[in-house]
Order: structure tokens, then C-alpha cells, then sequence
């Protein structure tokens, strides 16, 4: 920013001595608080190095720095100097206390992933469709992850990748049902059945250890035979929106094994 085009405020005042009456009531303020903080006993400036080790430690768990400024709500500019220094001088020794502790809310969860960070969603898709398999319906499964019928279609049809902090909350889910089917009513039983038309697999046919392996195959258990030009059941119309952004009309009728045409009168059925 040049000479000029900064705004009025504190910056410019002590940047440009600019003499307005906007810029020294920008820094009287700055000092008036500063004093009332020091009167708290809390300090305006605290050690930078607990906020570099954190920001770090999120590069580790799959969080780039500019990332985790986004994340924090601050400028890039602030973490690129916290980190790297700028105009040759050396990373920043001391950083406001209010920015330390925007960079250490960034969390990482207790597997050591940060919360945000982008993950393969395979094993994700397979537990929640393996709760369905067992009687489990889709509307369930999204009330009890937060989510509604719109982000919980992709999660189940195929989202290639979600964040950590998704993941966690799935497996958490899949631990606590996987071994308590629902009670056998008929919302039970319309889940199992299709789960059984879509050919996904009860939570036994799944090693824990070989889940989340993309290259895993299920186990004891077939997918259920068709005959020749037969139909499975087609999703709900938000979840089939959803593949038909992944995959042109024809590659989702062949799926199904419908025509092109019976997609566009299901995409017209009320949600």
C-alpha cells in the first residue's frame, strides 16, 4: 500500500504522521486501551513462538499457512511474518496476544489431523452406508451428524474427499451403531431394502483395519444379483442432483439401469 492510500486510523498516524482528527482519535484509543489492559494485568504483546510451533504443527496435519490465516480470520501478511520474517528482518519475537489466540483456536483433533484438512471420504461412504445396510435410514443418519438431506446425499454417494473433522464424526457415529440395528419397523426395513438395491454391505463385512483402504473389498457378503436390464432403486432427487454433477445423465442411467428419461421424470418427484 502506498503513500496515500492507507486509511485514516492509527496506521496512517503513525505511518504518515497524518495529523487528522480521525487518525489522532485512532491512536488516542490505541493508548487508552493499551493503558486499561496493562491496568487488568493482561499483555497487549505475548512470545510468538507457541503460535509459530501451532501453525507448524498444522502444516504438519495438512493445514498450509495461508490456510490457517484464512481459518484464524487474519491476514496472510501477519502469518507470513510470524513465520518467515519480512524485508530480510527475522520472524517476529513477540505478536499480539489477541492474534495468538486466533492461530492456536485453529484446532487439531487428538489423532493429530487439523479439523479442516482435506481426507479421502472412501471409508467415510462405507460406514454410513453400512448403518443403512442394517436398517439405519439416510434421514437418521444426517440428523445425527448435523447435517441435512443436501450435504448428507454426497457424503453416501460419492464426495471423493471431505474434511477431518467430518471423518471423526462419522467413525464416532459407525463405533456407537454399528452392532444396534434400529428397531425392525417398517422405515427399518425400507433402509435395508435399499441398501440391498444399492449393494451396499452391513458393517461385518468390513475388517476395521481395511475400511478406509480404497483397494479393500467387503467380505462374505455378494453383491445381490440382477437380471439382465434390471432397475435398482434410484436415489432421492437431491441426492441424484448431486451425482448428476459428478457424472454425465447417461453414466447415472447406466448405473441404474434406467433410461436417460426415467432420470429426468425422477429428478421431477417432490423431495
Amino acid at each position: 500500500m502506498t503513500r496515500g492510500e492507507r486509511p485514516h486510523g492509527r496506521a496512517k498516524y503513525v505511518m504518515e504522521k497524518c495529523p487528522c482528527d480521525v487518525c489522532r482519535e485512532a491512536n488516542n484509543a490505541y493508548n487508552r486501551n493499551r493503558k486499561r489492559q496493562r491496568a487488568y494485568g493482561r499483555a497487549a504483546y505475548v512470545d510468538a513462538e507457541p503460535a509459530r510451533a501451532h501453525l507448524r504443527a498444522l502444516g504438519e496435519a495438512g493445514i498450509g499457512w495461508r490456510r490457517a490465516a484464512e481459518l484464524a480470520g487474519l491476514s496472510t501478511s501477519v502469518v507470513s511474518k510470524l513465520l518467515y520474517g519480512r524485508s530480510g528482518r527475522a520472524p517476529s519475537q513477540r505478536i499480539r496476544a489477541a492474534t495468538a489466540a486466533k492461530i492456536l483456536a485453529v484446532e487439531i483433533n487428538a489423532d493429530g489431523m487439523a479439523a479442516h484438512a482435506v481426507v479421502d471420504a472412501t471409508g467415510t461412504r462405507r460406514r454410513l452406508r453400512a448403518l443403512v445396510a442394517i436398517g439405519w435410514s439416510q434421514t437418521q443418519l444426517a440428523e445425527r451428524l448435523g447435517l441435512t438431506p443436501n450435504n448428507f446425499g454426497p457424503l453416501v454417494h460419492g464426495q471423493p474427499n471431505i474434511t477431518a473433522a467430518r471423518r471423526r464424526a462419522v467413525t464416532e457415529l459407525y463405533d456407537e451403531l454399528w452392532d444396534k440395528p434400529p428397531a425392525d419397523n417398517a422405515l427399518a426395513r425400507k433402509s435395508r431394502r435399499y441398501a440391498q438395491q444399492q449393494g451396499w454391505v452391513p458393517p461385518l463385512a468390513w475388517d476395521d483395519d481395511e475400511i478406509d483402504d480404497p483397494a479393500a473389498e467387503p467380505a462374505g457378503v455378494e453383491e445381490p444379483k440382477r437380471k439382465p436390464g434390471g432397475q435398482r432403486k434410484l436415489p432421492p432427487p437431491d441426492e441424484l442432483r448431486w451425482l448428476l454433477t459428478q457424472q454425465s445423465p447417461q453414466s447415472v442411467a447406466q448405473r441404474f439401469g434406467v433410461h436417460v428419461k426415467t432420470i429426468d421424470n425422477a429428478l421431477r418427484r417432490p423431495a
